[in-house]
Order: structure tokens, then C-alpha cells, then sequence
């Protein structure tokens, strides 16, 4: 062994601090458990290798001082003395006898205090949460200087239904909306470990305070405008799914689309409406039950998405016809392909045969790999015809 790859105090230290990074010097700490004196072998010359490197054997048996290293107990052995070499007593083990000598020597004696003192706080405010500090030590003192934020916030939320409250309405010193989506990590672990299991919703991520306990969510709102003559004082709405849900407005015909500009521009329909799905159909007309019993139809983009939304839209309402998304109306307007970005996933069961096979065609390429046609690119001469159809 080469004198380069000997121990020395320093890698004494950097071996000790390892274990120190992974928490569980403090974790035994805030546990109460006894110290156990921690002994770290060293690597030191054999007797051959004192004879050969003598000079550097005795300076690195001498920076294993007792005054060197008051915070270490040295342990030695004997070397040599065997086949007419010398004898020589060289260090063997360092050991750290007490915690106080562990903190001194690591030089965490301010952060070991610091966690001490939180710990005894939050103990008196949520043992649980106190429990979860002694199994994390290193992230609390990573969050130390918004400790105490984190523990009111955590606590007003479990003493708190949340089902009532938007994550806004969280009312506790010094904690902001921005606060909480900053540290929104760290408080899914405190609130994973003091509530019960009822009021965590596991399938949602951390990321997600709202879903994963159960906050109120912003209203969907959904946007509609009337075709034909409007019974209201005006021809557009946007009004909450949750209130749109229970009231009927009279129609015999519901056209979604997801493009703005061609739901504003659709031609007059009698006894007609207009919603506006903006990619987000299936989920929006989820929450209309009525529309089981109008003549609901689809228009979306000729692409693998327009179609993915038809087969969610049709797979909650079987009787959805589409609107313009037939291979007549692809080939009708090639002067105005374009090209889909990424494609959806496939494996859709809601579709007609005829939609299945332009879909499948859209898949593999047959006429330009990524092909799509967006709605706003369709002749508005073959909207018109496409809704004189549609009425019959």
C-alpha cells in the first residue's frame, strides 16, 4: 500500500459526515437512543511498508496526535517485530466516544441545535409531525428557516375540511398562495404523515395539494352560443358545468367544436346550440346529462386527436354523429393539409367503421405521414351543405 492511500484525519472526517448527510446520527439523537461510540479502521503501512516509506510513516503516525485530534480517541496496534523487522505501535481505529465530540468534529453543533429546538416546538404542537422530524432530520434542517410556516400551514389544513375551502383560502401568519405552491413537496409529506388516510387521495400526485387533499377546485365553466332564436337576452353564455348540469335549454341540437373562431362563425341552425370544447370536450360534456336526449354532434379536426376526443365523447354519449371528419371532406381540401405534431394513442372503440379506417389511414401515412386538417381550413360553402344534411 502506497502512502497516498493511507487514512488520514480528514477522510476520518469526510467518512463520519456521509453518515451524517444521510440523517441518522440525528435521527438516533431525537429518538433518545444512547450514543454508541463510532469507530472508523484505518488504513495505515504495514511493516514492510514503514521500512520502505519511513519518513512518511512517522509524519503519518504523527498526524494521529491525541493533540491533533482532541476530538478523537486513537486506537493502536502493533506492526512488525517479526523475522528481525521492528516493532512500531501505529494507529488502527478512530473513535468518536460522545455526540458532543461528533457535532464538534462535523462542525454542526449550531444545526444540530437549531433541530433540537424545532423538534420540542412542533412536539408540542403534532407529536406525528414530531415523529416524521426524527426520521427526517437532513429536510427538516433544509427547511428550517420556514419551519414554522410549514407546521401551521399543516396543521390548519388538518384541522380544517378542505372540501369547503379553496387552497387560497388557507388563513395562517406569513403563509401566501406562493408560499404554499413553493414548498408544496415538502408539505405532502407532512400532511401524508398527519392525516388520516380518508382525507388523502394517494392516486393524485404530491405536486397536486388540491386533488391529493381535497380542496375545492376552480368551477368549470362552459361556453355556448345559440344558433338559432335565443329565448335569453343574449345569444352567448358561459356558465358552470355544475349549474348548466340541471337546466335544460331547449334544444333539439347540440353542435361541440373545438376551434373559437369556427364555433363563432357556424351559420344560423333553428333550435340549435354551440358549445365550445377547446380540446377538452369529453371532460367538459361529462357533466351535461341532458344531452342524452338531443341530437349531439362532433366536429373536430381531421387528425388522430379529433378523433381520440369523438371516441371520449361517444364512449359517455353513443348516439354522437360527427361533423365533417369523413375522408370525402380530407381529399376535398388538400390544398389545406397540414401537419400534427405528435399523434395520440390509438386503440379507440367508439368510432364507425368508416371513421376507424380514415383514422388508421392517418396513423400509418397513407397519404402524408402526420397529416391533419384543422376545421377552421374547411369551405365555409361545405359547412352550410354539411348542416343542411345534418337538419335533414
Amino acid at each position: 500500500m502506497t502512502p497516498a492511500e493511507w487514512t488520514r484525519p480528514e477522510h476520518v472526517v469526510e467518512t463520519l459526515r456521509r453518515k451524517w448527510t444521510s440523517g441518522r446520527y440525528l435521527t438516533a439523537a431525537a429518538g433518545g437512543h444512547p450514543f454508541e461510540p463510532i469507530g472508523v479502521p484505518l488504513k495505515g503501512p504495514t511493516a514492510a511498508d514503514a521500512l520502505q516509506h519511513y519518513e512518511q510513516a512517522l509524519a503519518w503516525a504523527q498526524c494521529w496526535a491525541p493533540d491533533r485530534n482532541p476530538h478523537l480517541r486513537i486506537q493502536t496496534k502493533s506492526i512488525g517485530g517479526r523475522n528481525g523487522t521492528p516493532s512500531n505501535t501505529v494507529p488502527a481505529r478512530a473513535w468518536v466516544d460522545t455526540r458532543d465530540r461528533l457535532w464538534t468534529l462535523l462542525r454542526v453543533t449550531t444545526q444540530v441545535d437549531r433541530f433540537h429546538t424545532l423538534h420540542e416546538q412542533t412536539a408540542r404542537q403534532d407529536p406525528g409531525i414530531a415523529r416524521w422530524m426524527a426520521d427526517h432530520p437532513m429536510k427538516v434542517l433544509a427547511h428550517a428557516a420556514d419551519w414554522h410556516r410549514l407546521v401551521r400551514t399543516t396543521c390548519w389544513i388538518r384541522d380544517h375540511d378542505t372540501e369547503a375551502v379553496y387552497l387560497r383560502e388557507i388563513d395562517t401568519p406569513g403563509v401566501d398562495t406562493k408560499f404554499i405552491e413553493t414548498n408544496k413537496g415538502i408539505l405532502a409529506e407532512l400532511l401524508d404523515c398527519v392525516l388520516p388516510e380518508s382525507r388523502v387521495n394517494t392516486s393524485a400526485p404530491k405536486s397536486d395539494l388540491v386533488a391529493r387533499y381535497g380542496f375545492r377546485t376552480k368551477p368549470i365553466y362552459i361556453r355556448l352560443r345559440y344558433l338559432g332564436t335565443s329565448p335569453l337576452p343574449f345569444s352567448e353564455l358561459t356558465v358552470r358545468a355544475e349549474e348548466l348540469a340541471d337546466w335544460s335549454l331547449g334544444v333539439r341540437t347540440v353542435f361541440v367544436l373545438e376551434n373559437e373562431i369556427t364555433y363563432l362563425s357556424l351559420p344560423p341552425v333553428p333550435d340549435a346550440i354551440a358549445i365550445l370544447g377547446s380540446g377538452y370536450a369529453a371532460a367538459l360534456l361529462r357533466h351535461l346529462p341532458w344531452l342524452d336526449d338531443v341530437d349531439l354532434c362532433y366536429w373536430g379536426d381531421i387528425d388522430t386527436h379529433g378523433f381520440a376526443i369523438l371516441d371520449q365523447v361517444r364512449g359517455r354519449f353513443p348516439h354522437t354523429t360527427s361533423l365533417l371528419m369523413d375522408r370525402a371532406t380530407l381529399l376535398a381540401h388538400e390544398s389545406h393539409w397540414g401537419q400534427e405534431k405528435t399523434q395520440a394513442r390509438g386503440g379507440l372503440t367508439h368510432l364507425t367503421p368508416e371513421e376507424a379506417h380514415l383514422d388508421r389511414d392517418l396513423r400509418t401515412g397513407v397519404y402524408r405521414p402526420h397529416l391533419r386538417l384543422e376545421q377552421e381550413r374547411i369551405a365555409i360553402t361545405a359547412v352550410r351543405e354539411a348542416l343542411t344534411r345534418h337538419q335533414g
